[in-house]
């Protein structure tokens, strides 16, 4: 399983005073309120930031981190992704998931065949769709509904799918 788990990315600056915009990858952009610290990936390495403030403008999120009140500082960092590690992330209820645990999953039918693997998962606002990559039938997507999802092993990597009539 992942080890950390992307809650956002920088998108540009803001102001001059090292503040940033970023594009929240989370479904609650309200849970950066509680956030202490995230995990910023360079390219080159990862480096710990500690935020020290939070507002919200449109869809962004933004940002001012401890020790950077300069835009030259922060300005390096645009396009870059921002992380949390799985004990600093929202707590998921019962048959949650994070889309991180879910991709390159292996998906089975009903009666155990091979169905394909979970590539991506499309977020609707209704439900999730699972994108399925099969050999039979090229990408499928299935609704990430009680009716199609039998059941998710994270820990074993395997989805139970039942196939509804039109599906494919």
């Amino acid at each position: 399983m992942e080890q950390l788990l992307q809650v956002g990315v920088i998108s540009s600056t803001h102001g001059i005073r090292g503040e940033v915009k970023v594009f929240p990858t989370t479904d609650d952009p309200n849970r950066f309120k509680k956030l202490k610290q995230v995990i910023l990936d360079t390219g080159r390495e990862q480096k710990d930031l500690e935020i020290e403030g939070v507002k919200f403008f449109k869809q962004f999120v933004i940002l001012k981190f401890k020790g950077i009140d300069n835009i030259n500082d922060i300005e390096k960092y645009k396009g870059k992704s921002l992380y949390v590690t799985r004990e600093h992330a929202v707590k998921l209820k019962k048959d949650e998931y994070f889309i991180a645990d879910l991709i390159d999953m292996q998906v089975e039918l009903e009666d155990g065949t091979l169905f394909g693997v979970l590539n991506d998962v499309m977020q609707t606002g209704a439900n999730d769709v699972y994108c399925i990559q099969t050999e039979e039938h090229g990408e499928v997507l299935i609704p990430a509904i009680k009716d199609c999802i039998l059941d998710v092993d994270v820990e074993t990597r395997k989805m139970k799918i039942h196939l509804m009539d039109g599906l494919i």
